[in-house]
């Protein structure tokens, strides 16, 4: 079992978290517009990476927020974890 370091209730066990996916992945550029198969690759065809890797956790029993976690693949250390914020609007609206 992995314990996961959420920055507001400290070290907890990976059963009081969802897995949200992978960390690094992004929307094709396109956007909506973009075709059926620039969205398959996007949500379905993933790289296996052997090291760090940024996954995304929401936790769920506890703080109800989403956390981003750095996690060595190969040992499951967790090399870092830190609180997803939502980005600024482009408009500077908040």
């Amino acid at each position: 079992m992995l314990l996961l370091p959420c920055p507001f209730c400290g070290a907890r066990a990976e059963t009081e978290f969802v897995f949200g996916g992978d960390g690094s992945v992004a929307p094709p550029p396109e956007g909506e517009n973009a075709s059926d198969a620039a969205w398959t690759e996007a949500l379905y065809f993933r790289d296996n990476p052997r090291g760090a890797h940024r996954e995304l956790w929401f936790h769920r029993h506890g703080c109800r927020r989403w956390i981003a976690v750095e996690r060595d693949t190969v040992s499951h250390a967790i090399l870092r974890a830190e609180l997803l914020v939502p980005s600024a609007r482009k408009d500077g609206q908040a």
